[in-house]
């Protein structure tokens, strides 16, 4: 009885001595995310460059003077220009004196003379020249005043519902200011939508009428991963960054304002991004415009129709979690033709350890008309039965 006894105490040790390595290798490999850094800046915010999903913040929706970071927005008038036909970077544009005379951080263009495009573009984002920002704001829009409202149009499109600007290079001005969200939100579009002209944040140097100027984005030189985009000060602003870096399939956007000096801007910026890629991962679970389901379809000329998301599902966890999402696909119930593109018949639900991560809609991946009477009298009867 006694031996029992103890083979049966023996055995229970080695079970609870198996459970206790078994939860500490399941601790030791769940990477457990720290508090958000604490950050040296008026207003900051690290963002996922595929999911959205922001990895820190403070007072992101504060509105502040962004100095030169308004050029953000001027490139990205000009490239929607590009784009759009209305301007080629071979134009020439003419230099007004006030384009010449334009105070601040300068790409010594000379009044009277013709520059191209392409040159005044180069001399605004890597020189960060107030005079080619000028020049392009006048070519465009005949005056910079009127080019200030072509910005702010397109902030209202975009979305940057606390962004108003007054001028092209971000010069003092009252009514002139924005966000660390929204600048993020801006430097989303740009990147995801001009890789063509994006490279050029990454140009670590620009010579022009024989004067070479370096980029002022220190992180250019320090991490190699970091490909942009640009950088500010005013004495109101303070030392300002917004800046985009790829580690592996991974791209995050950091924004820092109103840092001490231009050290600390660079400081707190690459430690954002670090913290960033250290903790975190981001994953792409399904592509846009293609079919996940094919769903029944009542009284229409097809009986299944395709559904799918509008664009790319990207999520962005903490590290190691991947094996632990859960994906749910809802179709909706006797759905019915007739059948519209785009229009939601479902959600695909994504969660993690319990927790709601994002939502998005199923949609009809094309149109499908109303079947013939014969064929919706015999789905009705169907649907009757059933």
């Amino acid at each position: 009885m006694m031996l029992c006894l103890l083979r049966y105490n023996f055995v229970v040790w080695c079970v609870v001595i198996v459970l206790c390595n078994f939860d500490n290798y399941a601790i030791a490999n769940t990477l457990l995310i720290p508090n958000e850094p604490k950050i040296a800046a008026s207003s900051y915010i690290l963002e996922d460059f595929d999911s959205g999903k922001i990895l820190a913040e403070k007072n992101a929706d504060e509105r502040l003077a962004p100095a030169s970071l308004t050029k953000i927005m001027t490139a990205y008038v000009i490239f929607k220009e590009l784009q759009a036909g209305n301007l080629n970077l071979t134009d020439k544009v003419n230099i007004s004196e006030k384009a010449w005379k334009t105070p601040g951080s300068r790409m010594f263009i000379e009044v009277g003379s013709e520059v191209s495009v392409e040159d005044l573009l180069r001399g605004m984002i890597i020189q960060s020249g107030n005079d080619a920002s000028v020049a392009l704001a006048e070519h465009v829009a005949g005056n910079e005043a009127m080019f200030a409202e072509m910005m702010n149009q397109h902030a209202l499109k975009l979305g940057l519902v606390n962004t108003h600007f007054e001028n092209s290079m971000g010069l003092p001005s009252k009514n002139h200011y924005t966000t660390a969200k929204d600048l993020a939100k801006l430097a989303r579009y740009l990147i995801k939508h001009f890789p063509e002209y994006y490279k050029w944040d990454s140009q670590k140097e620009f010579t022009y009428n024989k004067i070479t100027q370096k980029n002022r984005n220190r992180l250019l030189w320090k991490d190699k991963s970091v490909d942009g985009i640009k950088t500010g000060y005013t004495k109101e602003a303070g030392y300002c960054m917004v800046a985009s870096a790829k580690r592996d399939k991974m791209r995050l956007i950091a924004v820092v304002m109103g840092t001490k000096n231009e050290t600390a801007r660079a400081t707190e910026t690459q430690t954002l991004l670090n913290y960033g890629f250290h903790f975190y991962e981001t994953h792409q679970l399904f592509k846009g415009n293609k079919s996940l389901k094919e769903a029944r379809v009542w009284q229409g000329e097809y009986k299944e129709v395709p559904l799918g998301l509008k664009e790319d599902l990207y999520v962005t966890i903490a590290k190691r979690n991947y094996e632990n999402l859960k994906i749910l696909t809802k179709v909706d119930k006797n759905i019915t033709a007739p059948i519209n593109e785009n229009e939601s018949y479902g959600t695909v639900e994504v969660s993690l350890a319990g927790k709601h991560i994002i939502s998005q809609p199923l949609v009809a991946l094309k149109s499908i008309a109303k079947g013939s009477v014969l064929q919706r009298l015999y789905d009705k009867t169907l649907l009757l039965v059933k």
